[in-house]
């Protein structure tokens, strides 16, 4: 999630990171999916990323675009 947001904005584009339940200035846990062997990995925890707005007060119209980190898939 950090590696796609600091592109942004290295590149000139305002990004706000968001997640549902939290404020501007909470933190969300990360984590990292760590290869071991062939077809293996082991989730490690990563780093605090730090909320930039308010989930409840985002405006869409605000905005140009949404990119949605992945996910953990079952």
């Amino acid at each position: 999630m950090k590696v796609p947001f600091q592109a942004l904005e290295a590149v000139g584009i305002t990004v706000d990171a968001v997640c549902p339940g939290k404020n501007k200035g909470d933190s969300v846990a990360t984590a990292i999916h760590d290869f071991e062997g062939r077809q293996t990995y082991t989730e490690k925890p990563g780093h605090l990323f730090v909320c930039t707005a308010d989930f409840d007060s985002v405006l869409v119209a605000d905005y140009d675009g949404l990119y949605i980190p992945g996910l953990h898939q079952f």
